[in-house]
């Protein structure tokens, strides 16, 4: 039985070029319009062959091409544009080889006139790039693809040529057609969406690529591990917390430490590392955030330190998903063994550059550099070669426009330029980090409460401290003494341990990843969730260690900042003291626990960034009346 494909109102008035209420009007008006075949009444569905008819009947459809019809039969008669996609490239495959064309779809069947037709026209590999064509256009539910001049810089700067290849998010493979069209020898990827691997195998396949593309998750099953490659090229997923953290801790993969929850990009960039060969490239589009963010410190330092990083480049706002964000590209290396560190690395600001001149200034710094690696290169506001100790600062912020060499000194006019950039980046971030939450049908959730005290009791966690300030010099154990001190100050304003403090009294304590502490004095109460800080508990804070089979701790540490419990746990009303021992907390299974503990985290995450703004904010106020007050800037903002 021959079944065709389906279509909604919805869609009709997309084929037409008109507006719902016009199909609507249209089912009214004409008795011979046709009749539904499926779907609900509040959401009817026709059959596509018969609505082309009657539109082509009445003048409404213009004429199509092959590819244009196809295509759209094909979207319409796929759960998904890709699976369809996906589906006639096997059909073209099996052509191009000479080998028999079946589909297990009967919605596709009555497509295979037109595949053929339009094979014969075009021959099988550009009939899929037509299709491909139609299939990566911007709309509704289609995935966001590496633009193609993207990826050619990013296989550029790989240099991926004569070489192997692999992207370990390969989405439906632009970094890889563009490894193929730069003359790579083998291309493999990973892509966690089954249709978009079969679509980027495809592909390679109909060019005769060698290589493979599998369906998976490469940060918790590596389908090629143990493989190396000549270069790695990838746009990894931004801001997926739930990407493995508690399951990938002692990971071989993470040599230049492990990667916060909240710092994905970095378990990324390890992954790609860890599949190169001595001195092969990667280069991996980033988010801006994660050259500046303070929980990934640490790693870029040692990136830097070893040799990895080799450059960072930041992008004009638009060049790729997401579009109001400007983003940047890392370039590492996998450092040789026994080869000494660069002295070195590049970093180009080509946020205000124009896209069609971007790629060429690009590749020629960066030729420019790896020409001769500790050279001095230096392009008035573009591009500079750093000495690293210069960016082993407190902050290893290695954001370009902050590393720029000026005309002339430094003048308040730049410094404003800059910090108004900085400020926009960040407030151009903060939708995303807003928590998306619902309410509960009755505005409260049923669940019950325990306290600290009997999570404690059970052993869903361990309670620690607080502990006593030390009388005169408290003795470190061995091992501890070039460990910095978390203080209580630390905790609560959510910054890097104090490398000069007093150690308390007492045995010294280790905080580890996932534990949360709660400063004992405090104008409000304060929960902080430790993630790879190396450092001693110090005086006055408990330490909160949960069980990760019992308690997700970013829900912990979210419990224990609400309203509610900042009164439980107070000592006395209004005052400053708290005992967490007496907070409570929702009863929640662990998976449950879990999503309530990313909402939190993001929320954390939320508030950090709303203080940088305030912060840059303050700043920026501060350097305008400056330069007014100085002649520095005038009123329309520009510079003297």
């Amino acid at each position: 039985m021959q079944v065709n494909p389906t279509i909604t109102a919805a869609e009709i008035a997309r084929l037409a070029g008109v507006g719902r209420a016009a199909v609507s009007n249209w089912r009214k008006r004409y008795a011979d319009f046709p009749a539904p075949v499926g779907g609900t009444s509040a959401s009817p569905e026709f059959d596509l062959t018969q609505v082309e008819q009657w539109l082509r009947g009445q003048g409404k459809l213009p004429e199509l091409t092959t590819a244009d019809r196809l295509w759209r039969h094909v979207a319409a008669a796929s759960e998904t544009a890709a699976a369809g996609l996906a589906a006639v490239g096997e059909l073209l495959i099996a052509r191009q080889h000479g080998q028999p064309r079946r589909t297990a779809d009967p919605h596709l069947k009555p497509l295979l006139p037109d595949v053929d037709a339009l094979a014969d026209e075009l021959g099988p590999q550009a009939a899929f790039d037509e299709l491909w064509q139609r299939f990566s256009a911007p709309g509704p539910g289609r995935p966001f693809a590496t633009p193609d001049d993207l990826a050619d810089l990013m296989v550029g700067l790989a240099d991926v040529g004569g070489g192997t290849v692999l992207d370990p998010a390969a989405g439906s493979g632009a970094t890889l057609r563009a490894a193929a069209r730069a003359g790579c020898t083998e291309a493999y990827g990973q892509e966690l969406d089954e249709d978009l691997a079969r679509l980027a195998g495809l592909w390679l396949a109909l060019r005769d690529v060698p290589g493979e593309v599998t369906a998976g998750d490469s940060l918790r099953a590596d389908a090629f591990a143990g493989r190396t490659v000549d270069a790695v090229v990838c746009h990894p997923p931004f801001g997926v917390t739930n990407w493995g953290h508690e399951e990938l801790g002692y990971d071989p993969r993470w040599e230049y430490g492990l990667p916060p929850r909240t710092e994905p990009e970095l378990a990324w960039v390890q992954h790609a590392l860890s599949h190169l060969r001595p001195d092969g490239r990667a280069v991996l589009l980033m988010p801006p955030t994660a050259a500046r963010r303070r929980a990934g410190r640490r790693i870029r330092a040692d990136l830097l330190r070893r040799g990895a990083l080799r450059a960072v480049i930041a992008l004009p706002s638009g060049v790729a998903a997401p579009h109001a964000v400007p983003l940047h590209l890392w370039v590492l290396r996998r450092p040789a063994a026994d080869a000494p560190a660069p002295a070195r690395a590049l970093l180009i600001d080509a946020a205000d550059g124009k896209p069609a001149e971007l790629s060429a200034r690009v590749l020629a710094a960066w030729h420019s550099f790896t020409t001769e690696p500790d050279g001095e290169v230096e392009e008035i506001g573009f591009a500079r070669a750093v000495p690293v100790i210069e960016l082993l600062d407190e902050d290893v912020d290695l954001t370009p426009a902050r590393r720029q060499p000026a005309a002339t000194a430094e003048r308040t006019g730049e410094h404003l330029v800059r910090t108004r950039e900085r400020l926009t980046a960040i407030v151009g971030e903060l939708p995303a980090l807003m928590p998306q939450v619902t309410p509960t049908p009755d505005g409260t959730a049923a669940a019950l409460a325990i306290s600290i005290s009997d999570l404690a009791r059970t052993g869903a966690l361990q309670l620690i401290g607080p502990l006593r300030p030390a009388v005169g010099t408290a003795e470190a154990p061995a091992g501890s003494s070039d460990l910095p001190v978390l203080t209580a100050r630390d905790v609560v304003e959510g910054s890097e341990p104090s490398p000069r403090s007093e150690r308390p009294s007492g045995q010294a304590i280790a905080v580890a990843p996932g534990d949360v502490l709660v400063p004992m004095v405090a104008r409000r109460l304060t929960a902080r969730v430790i993630t790879t800080e190396k450092a001693l508990l110090g005086a006055n804070i408990y330490l909160l260690r949960p069980n990760p089979a019992a308690l997700d701790p970013w829900f912990l540490a979210g419990q224990l900042r609400n309203s509610a419990n900042e009164k439980q746990a107070s000592s006395l009303s209004g005052a400053l003291r708290f005992d967490v021992r007496r907070a409570l907390v929702r009863r929640l299974p662990l998976d449950e626990q879990r999503a309530h503990g990313e909402a939190f985290q993001r929320l954390d995450a939320f508030e950090s960034a709303m203080r940088q703004a305030a912060s840059l904010g303050a700043e920026l106020v501060q350097l305008a009346a400056d330069g007014l007050a100085q002649g520095a800037v005038r009123p329309d903002g520009k510079t003297q």
